[in-house]
């Protein structure tokens, strides 16, 4: 079975978005670090977290191979178990988060890309699993 491509298709769609959300987390979290840290550091913190994960995944995503593949299941996870919890958080206990970060109310900041990506890179990842492809016998 050879590996799963991302230069086409649903692949390449995926690497696209999670690439611009790295470059659109990383650049905002990089100015709410650098000036802004005292005002909200858990927000700030977990933007620049965030950031480091889609960067993460992105490389992963783009790359063949067992280890990325190992990379990029984890990094997706981890996403999605900061989006729903950060998002969960953030609405329950908004005190903790006077300023938004980028998986604060499950990513609305970002039109909610925070919290569909990560189940749209799981399903990928589970469908162009090397096991997943194997015919049944």
């Amino acid at each position: 079975m050879s590996e799963p491509r991302v230069t086409s298709g649903a692949g390449r769609a995926l690497v696209a978005v999670y690439g611009l959300l790295a470059v659109a987390a990383t650049a905002r979290s990089l100015v709410q670090v650098l000036r802004d840290l005292e005002r909200a550091p858990l927000a700030y913190l977990l933007s620049a977290f965030a950031a480091l994960v889609y960067v993460v995944a992105t490389l992963a995503l783009a790359r063949t191979g067992p280890r990325a593949r190992r990379v990029a299941w984890g990094a997706v996870t981890i996403e999605m178990v900061g989006v729903v919890v950060v998002g969960a958080l953030s609405v329950l206990a908004s005190s903790l988060f006077p300023e938004p970060t980028v998986w604060s109310t499950f990513g609305a900041g970002y039109g909610f890309v925070p919290l569909v990506l990560p189940v749209l890179g799981l399903l990928w990842l589970r469908r162009t699993s090397p096991v997943a492809a194997e015919p049944r016998r």
